[in-house]
C-alpha cells in the first residue's frame, strides 16, 4: 500500500473532522494498519479490554487455517473466554457508565404521525422481558428462534433476548415469501417463531401472518415442523395508518400455537440473568443466497462478532457520543444485524430506526427524518440514492441537512455519478463518503474509507480495515502485486469473519475455500490501481446483485423452471439506473406454448411466490434455444452480452450453434432497447 499521489480527481477530509477523529489522518491509518497485522494479538486484546468477560480468554486472540490441504477450516477467537454479547451492549452502559437515560433509537414508523424514543434503560427492560417470555415458551440455550418482523422495536427486542438467553436467532427478511420463510425454518429446526399481524410498505398493505401460516403449512407438508409457539406482535391494530385497513385484515390464528406479543410480555419481569456464553458459541443464523439455489445459513459467534462490529462502527463512522446515526437498511440482512444493532449499541450510539421507504409518504422523507433528529452520520444504499436522485434537487431544498457530518454507502460498489450527486447534494461537499465494501460472510467492514485519514476516489472501496490483507488472484492462483485485476481473497481472518455454514461445514470449505487453497475467497472480482486503492468489479460467480441484495442465478432459474411449460430459463443481471442491476431472464419454452404477455407476467408472480418481490425479473425474454457450449454449459456471459445490447461478444469458437446468438439478439425484449 503507498501514500496516493495519484493524478485521479481527489477528495480530502476536512480539517474539522481531523480534529477529533479517532483516526486523524493518513500516516495514523498506516500505522495502525501495519501493527494490526504484525501484533495481532495486542491489536485485538486493546479493543477486547473494553468490554465485560466472566472469564478471560486462555487461548491466544485468534486460531485458523485457511488452507483447506493442511486439514478442516477453523477460525478461534478468545477461546476460553466466556461473555453475553447482549450484557456487552445493554447492561454495561446502563450499569457500568451511567447512559441509561441515553436514547438508543429514535423509532419512526411508516406513517410519519408513528414515532417513539427508546433510552438504554427502556431497551434494557424490553429486551428483559422478551428473554423472559421465551424461556416461559421453552427456549433454551442454543434452541433457534426464526423471527419474521418489520423494522419495528420489537425485532431489536427479540434478537437481543435470543442473544441475552443463548438461543441462536434467525432473522427473515419481512420481504421474502412463505415459500422462502419455510425453507429457511426448516433448515435452522427453529421451535419458535416471532412474527407481527401486518405491515405497511408505503400504502401496501401485507398481512404477514397469513404469510407466516402458509410458511408453517409448507414445513409440515415436508414432515419438517418444529415451530411448536407463535408470538405474534398486533403491529397493525396499534398504528394510526387506517382503520378501514385495520379492519379488512384478517389475523389466522391457532389457538394452540399462537400467543400475542402484548399477553405474553404483560406480566414478565423486567429482569433476566444473561447466560453466560463461550467465545465461539453462535450467536445467529442469516441465510444468504447460494449458487446451489439453496440459502446458505452463514455462522457467526459471540466474542469475535462483537469486537469486530464495535470497531469497524467506531472508526468507520468515526463515531462520537453525541452522534445521531442512522442507517436506512432493514435488520433482516446483515447490515442491519452489523450496523443497526451490534456495532451501534455495542459503542452506545444513538441510532434512528427506521420503518417505512424512502419516497412514502413524499419525496422528502429521508431529508425530513435528518432534519427532525438532526442526523450526524447517514448509511444507505446506491438504490435509494439512485432512487432520490430522479427527483432532482428541490426535495433536498426544503430542507435542512447541515448535521450531516458523514456519508456512507453499503450493499454494492456505488457508481461514480450516485457519488458525486450524493455528495454535492447531499453532503454539500462537507461530507466524506465512506464507501464500505463488505459480505453477509465477513460479518463487518472488510475494505472501506475511514472518514478523517483516506483520501477519496469515487466508486473505490479504497483500503483494507485493520486486520484484513487482501490480495488479488489471477485465474490460476497467482498473486498479482500493484496494479491488477482478478479474484478478491484475504489471507487471513480477522475476528468477525463467519466460522462455517449451519450444519454444512463441507459446503463452507468448497464455497469459499475450495478454489485457492490458504485464502478466503469472496467470489467478487477486483481491481487494484496503482495507488492500491481497491476497486469491486462485481461477482465472479453465478450471483446477482440486485438493489444490494445477493440473489443466486440458480434461486431464480429454479423458479421459472417450475411453471408449466418452461423447459430451460438463464438468469443474468443488465444496468439499472434506480436498482444498479435488474434480473433479465431468459427462457425456453416447450413447442407447444406461445410466448405471450399473459406467460411473462405469471412467470414474474411465481418468481415473486417463490423468492419474494425483491426478486421480480424486470424482463423476461423468450429463448428458442440459449447459447451452450460443446459440453452443454449456458454461457450466461453471452446472455449478459445480449441483456446489454452489447454485440461485442469475444470468443465464441466454444459456442455448440453460433446461430442461437443471432436470434436471440433478434428477439430482445424492446423495453431493454
Amino acid at each position: 500500500m503507498v501514500v496516493p499521489k495519484s493524478e485521479d480527481k481527489m477528495y480530502y477530509p476536512p480539517p474539522d473532522l481531523q480534529r477529533d477523529a479517532h483516526v486523524p489522518n493518513l500516516n495514523w491509518y498506516l500505522e495502525l494498519y501495519r501493527k494490526s497485522l504484525e501484533n495481532p494479538e495486542a491489536f485485538w486484546k486493546e479493543v477486547a479490554d473494553e468490554f465485560f468477560w466472566k472469564k478471560p480468554a486462555t487461548g491466544p486472540m485468534l486460531q485458523y487455517n485457511f488452507d483447506i490441504t493442511k486439514g478442516n477450516i477453523y477460525v478461534k477467537c478468545m477461546e476460553g473466554a466466556k461473555t453475553n454479547i447482549c450484557y456487552n451492549v445493554l447492561d454495561r452502559h446502563v450499569k457500568e457508565r451511567n447512559l441509561g437515560a441515553k436514547v438508543a433509537y429514535y423509532w419512526e414508523g411508516n406513517s410519519a404521525n408513528d414515532h417513539m424514543t427508546i433510552t438504554y434503560s427502556q431497551l434494557l427492560s424490553q429486551v428483559c422481558r422478551c428473554a423472559n417470555v421465551l424461556k416461559q415458551m421453552g427456549v433454551k440455550k442454543g434452541d433457534r428462534v426464526s423471527i419474521y418482523l418489520p423494522m419495528i422495536p420489537e425485532l431489536v427486542y427479540t434478537m437481543l433476548a435470543c442473544a441475552r438467553i443463548g438461543a441462536v436467532h434467525s432473522i427473515v427478511f419481512a420481504g421474502f415469501s412463505a415459500e422462502s420463510l419455510s425453507e429457511r425454518i426448516r433448515d435452522a429446526q427453529s421451535s419458535v417463531l416471532v412474527t407481527a399481524d401486518g405491515v405497511y410498505r408505503g400504502e401496501k398493505l401485507i398481512n404477514l401472518k397469513e404469510i407466516v401460516d402458509e410458511a408453517l403449512e409448507k414445513c409440515r407438508e415436508k414432515a419438517s415442523s418444529t415451530v411448536t409457539k407463535c408470538l405474534v406482535i398486533k403491529h397493525i391494530g396499534l398504528k394510526t395508518n387506517s382503520d378501514a385497513a385495520c379492519i379488512k385484515l384478517q389475523t389466522p390464528w391457532d389457538s394452540q400455537r399462537d400467543m400475542w406479543w402484548d399477553e405474553a410480555m404483560r406480566g414478565s419481569a423486567e429482569e433476566c440473568e444473561p447466560e453466560w456464553l463461550d467465545a465461539e458459541d453462535p450467536l445467529f443464523i442469516l441465510y444468504t443466497s447460494g449458487s446451489t439455489g439453496k440459502p446458505k445459513g452463514v455462522l457467526h459467534t459471540v466474542a469475535g462478532y462483537l469486537l469486530y462490529t464495535s470497531l469497524t462502527f467506531k472508526y468507520v463512522f468515526d463515531h462520537q457520543y453525541d452522534d445521531v446515526y442512522w442507517c436506512t437498511a432493514d435488520i433482516g440482512w446483515i447490515t442491519g444485524h452489523s450496523y443497526i444493532t451490534y456495532g451501534p449499541l455495542a459503542n452506545g450510539a444513538t441510532g434512528v430506526l427506521f420503518e417505512g421507504v424512502p419516497v412514502y409518504p413524499h419525496v422528502g422523507r429521508f431529508w425530513e427524518i435528518i432534519e427532525k433528529y438532526k442526523v450526524t452520520k447517514f448509511y444507505t444504499a446506491p438504490t435509494a440514492i439512485r432512487l432520490l436522485m430522479k427527483h432532482g434537487r428541490e426535495p433536498l431544498e426544503n430542507y435542512d441537512l447541515s448535521s450531516l457530518r458523514i456519508m456512507g454507502s453499503v450493499g454494492e460498489p456505488i457508481n461514480p455519478e450516485a457519488w458525486q450527486w450524493y455528495h454535492e447534494v447531499v453532503g454539500q461537499r462537507q461530507c466524506p463518503i465512506v464507501d464500505t465494501f463488505w459480505q453477509t460472510e465477513t460479518g463487518g467492514h472488510v475494505l472501506t474509507p475511514l472518514p478523517a485519514a483516506t483520501p477519496l476516489k469515487p466508486g473505490s472501496a479504497t483500503f483494507p480495515f485493520f486486520g484484513v490483507e487482501p490480495a488479488i488472484l489471477s485465474e490460476h492462483g497467482e498473486e498479482l502485486e500493484g496494479e491488477a485485476e482478478g479474484y478478491l481473497v484475504f489471507k487471513r481472518p480477522w475476528p468477525g469473519i463467519m466460522r462455517t455454514l449451519y450444519k454444512n461445514h463441507e459446503c463452507f470449505e468448497n464455497i469459499y475455500f475450495k478454489k485457492f487453497p490458504g485464502f478466503y475467497v469472496t467470489g467478487d472480482g477486483c481491481r487494484r490501481d496503482k495507488d492500491g486503492y481497491y476497486w469491486i468489479t462485481g461477482r465472479i460467480d453465478d450471483m446477482l446483485n440486485v438493489s444490494g441484495h445477493l440473489l443466486s442465478t440458480a434461486e431464480v432459474e429454479a423458479a421459472l423452471t417450475e411453471y408449466p411449460g418452461v423447459v430451460e430459463a438463464a438468469v443474468v443481471t443488465r444496468p439499472h439506473k434506480v436498482k444498479g442491476e435488474c434480473l433479465y431472464c431468459f427462457i425456453s419454452l416447450k413447442d407447444s406454448m406461445e410466448f405471450n404477455n399473459s406467460v411473462v407476467e405469471e412467470l414474474k408472480k411465481l418468481v415473486r411466490e417463490k423468492i419474494g418481490p425483491i426478486a421480480t425479473p424486470d424482463f423476461i425474454q423468450n429463448a428458442p434455444a440459449l447459447p451452450k457450449t460443446r459440453s452443454g454449459k449456458i454461457m450466461r456471459r453471452i446472455l449478459r452480452q445480449i441483456a446489454r445490447n452489447d454485440k461485442d461478444l469475444g470468443d465464441l469458437s466454444t459456442l455448440a450453434d453460433p446461430k442461437v446468438v443471432e436470434v436471440l439478439f433478434s428477439q430482445r425484449c424492446e423495453a431493454a432497447a
